[in-house]
């Protein structure tokens, strides 16, 4: 797939999640093969305003080739002062958010804010453009409400701002995450624009993205809660796609020495104290559905120090090789 004259090795993307998708998790996706992965949403108002935070989320890794920055804003001016700054990380992308539905920001005029104000979108883009030469791209839901299914609108007019690629995710605002996802949204996206439609919503395992190109015939897959705790997901699709199968088993061994991986690469970015707390999250999704995995969590949110995850991992793949020899 190519994004303006990037070609990327595939079309599978990792999407922007709000405390999950820092320089650590991002890196591991792309070791899994992500093609395509984005920082967390970025509040242009503050970024604009120097605050040192916010540069924080644009930490990139050095696996990093491929590399988008998502941005929100409700006003022109703090967009285009982002923009601006962004365009000094040299990213592959940039996109606006324009599906965030909560509350804190809809307030601001940004995220899904922006479905009920077409025009206003359209000028904002195009403020984006008058910045940079970097392809902008945008990220919406279906509409804001049942009563608003506007995403061919607003598809239409991202196109005609010039953007270079549109993500979907077919649920309101109202619904937030709960419900179904109504993938004949996104085919009905792609039927109707010309530049690339990526798909996004209830992507959990290798059979739902395969049925998400199949039914929409999307360019791209983006992947968002499908990958907490399970990075394999690009592999293990990659691999399907080539082979028909997947000719491997993931054991609970390479899920827990991955998920310590991990944390190292959030230690090197955000020191230890931070790593250690921000990882618990993903502990809990790493460890789900393995035997004895409540006493491993229990555990795990008490730690500290990379040691203590090294010996606590060390001592729990210990006795899930237990379990295995007793089964």
């Amino acid at each position: 797939m190519k994004i303006g004259r990037t070609l990327l090795q595939n079309n599978l993307f990792l999407a922007p999640i709000a405390g999950y998708s820092d320089a650590a998790f991002r890196t591991i996706c792309i070791r899994f093969g992500a093609a395509l992965v984005f920082t967390e949403m970025i509040s242009c108002e503050a970024l604009s305003r120097g605050n040192l935070k916010t540069f924080d989320l644009l930490k990139r890794g050095e696996e990093e080739k491929f590399w988008g920055v998502q941005l929100f804003a409700g006003e022109i001016d703090s967009l285009s002062k982002s923009v601006n700054i962004v365009n000094s990380y040299s990213p592959t992308i940039i996109d606006l958010n324009c599906g965030c539905s909560v509350p804190k920001v809809l307030k601001t005029g940004a995220g899904a804010a922006l479905l009920r104000e077409p025009e206003k979108l359209y000028k904002m883009l195009r403020a984006m453009k008058n910045e940079t030469d970097i392809p902008i791209s945008i990220k919406i839901r279906s509409g804001w409400d049942s009563n608003s299914i506007n995403y061919l609108e607003t598809g239409k007019v991202g196109e005609e701002a010039g953007i270079a690629m549109i993500t979907l995710h077919p649920r309101t605002r109202a619904q937030g995450f709960s419900g179904k996802a109504n993938w004949e949204h996104i085919k009905e996206l792609k039927q109707a624009l010309t530049i690339p439609v990526v798909g996004s919503g209830d992507l959990f395992s290798i059979d739902d993205i395969q049925k998400m190109f199949a039914t929409t015939n999307c360019d791209a897959v983006m992947i968002a809660r499908g990958a907490f705790g399970n990075p394999f997901i690009f592999r293990d699709f990659i691999e399907t796609r080539k082979k028909g199968k997947i000719n491997h088993s993931l054991d609970f061994e390479e899920r827990l020495k991955t998920a310590l991986e991990h944390l190292k690469l959030a230690i090197s970015f955000k020191g230890e104290k931070l790593a250690c707390k921000d990882m618990r999250k993903h502990m809990v999704a790493y460890s789900k559905g393995m035997p004895g995995s409540a006493s491993f969590r229990n555990k795990i949110v008490h730690a500290e120090t990379l040691s203590e995850y090294e010996e606590i991992i060390k001592s729990y793949i210990k006795q899930l090789e237990q379990i295995g020899n007793n089964t």
